[in-house]
């Protein structure tokens, strides 16, 4: 037995190994266990038999100080933020002078940065195998079905029942609905141990459905069944573009960093130097984005605020109902703790930055369903984080129980 199964087999107990591995080997659909790309189709929590779990570890766990106070960095964030808003005359509007595809530059740049890290650590190379498997399929069709078919509905009842005489916020929160994230949810999912190789596929399917359905998925739902009565125009050609930026840059850098860099440094500096440091960047990246994000709207937060509160209440509902019922059903059917970490994280985070942007291109910057739009990562970064630290605690304690 080479050192791959090895690491397989410790997975939720010591005993009964042979039984272990055969479940292990149809959930993932592992089928070679002498190739060592065996490690990247394991998609589950490896646990060391005298160790603590290794893949539980956060994408930035080897920041030790840093990491440990995350929350620490990102309400600093979010509170400088707000005052830089308040306090310094037209920063508001000064950041959203630059955009690119309509979303501030400064915005666009801490989203690729704290993107293009962890898109480095998926192992490209083997994911043509990973695709083989019919379980990854069906994978799929559960995470398809939850963002496509059940979260937007959910998103809209809980906007009728907060908001029945508020249509424009609550057609900013429809749009929030349905524009499933393909970016942040990369960080919540590393930070909780989940599975960066079926993150990264989940991502890049949500993106081209993104494409395909967001504009018509919009327009029926906010003109046939909200019975909207301002004009709702999307262009097909604006949605593309804001995917293919915010996935396309990171995963095209990540492809090539990996197919580039790797083999030139070797496996090992590859992953345990040059990943280390990288971990640091996304990092950095994550807290820019939230301080630049808070303060270009802390000002109009703080003006409008029972506006932002009553957003805030269907929101924080979606997120806690959204999240916690997926990782019930998922860890019910057998999904294991990182698949179902990963889909939970796909189905209750946002693009917020489409969203935003559909939203001032189609009602306008100064307009409610804008600020609507605005107050999502708002209240999803702070309520997302307090998930990580639930979900990380809970395993823990499992584990220790075991």
């Amino acid at each position: 037995m080479n050192n791959t199964e090895k690491e397989v087999c410790k997975i939720h107990s010591n005993s009964d190994i042979t039984k272990n591995i055969s479940n292990v080997e149809l959930e993932l659909g592992s089928s070679d266990s002498n190739s060592k790309e065996s490690k990247s189709l394991t998609l589950i929590e490896t646990i060391d038999k005298n160790e603590p779990s290794l893949k539980n570890k956060s994408v930035f766990k080897s920041l030790g100080f840093l990491d440990r106070f995350l929350y620490i960095w990102i309400f600093l964030a979010m509170a400088v933020g707000i005052i830089l808003g308040n306090f310094v005359p037209n920063i508001g509007h000064s950041l959203e002078q630059g955009q690119f595809v309509s979303v501030s530059i400064p915005i666009a740049i801490g989203l690729i940065v704290m993107i293009y890290p962890i898109l480095c650590r998926v192992e490209f190379e083997v994911l043509h195998r990973v695709f083989a498997q019919k379980q990854v399929w069906k994978q799929l069709g559960f995470s398809v079905i939850v963002n496509w078919v059940i979260c937007p509905f959910i998103m809209l009842g809980l906007a009728w029942a907060f908001l029945p005489d508020k249509p424009e916020l609550r057609e900013g929160l429809i749009l929030v609905g349905l524009a499933r994230c393909i970016a942040m949810v990369l960080i919540w999912n590393g930070l909780s141990g989940g599975d960066d190789q079926y993150c990264a596929i989940l991502v890049s399917v949500n993106s081209i459905l993104q494409m395909i359905l967001f504009a018509p998925y919009a327009i029926f739902i906010l003109k046939t069944i909200s019975k909207s009565q301002n004009e709702v125009t999307l262009s097909y050609s604006q949605i593309a573009k804001s995917v293919g930026v915010f996935l396309g840059i990171p995963l095209g850098g990540g492809i090539i960093t990996r197919f580039g860099l790797r083999p030139l440094l070797g496996p090992r500096r590859y992953d345990d130097v040059l990943m280390k440091w990288m971990g640091s960047l996304s990092l950095i990246g994550l807290l820019f984005t939230i301080l630049i994000l808070f303060a270009s709207q802390g000002k109009r937060v703080v003006q409008q605020i029972v506006s932002v509160l009553r957003v805030a209440a269907p929101m924080v509902c979606y997120f806690i109902l959204v999240f916690f019922a997926t990782l019930a059903i998922t860890l019910k059917l057998g999904f294991g703790y990182e698949l179902s970490i990963t889909q939970s994280f796909t189905a209750s985070s946002n693009n917020f930055e489409l969203a935003i942007a559909i939203a001032v291109a189609t009602f306008g910057h100064d307009s409610n369903q804008a600020l609507a739009a605005t107050v999502g990562p708002l209240i999803e970064v702070p309520v997302l984080l307090a998930f990580v630290y639930i979900v990380n605690f809970i395993h823990g304690r499992i584990n220790h129980n075991k």
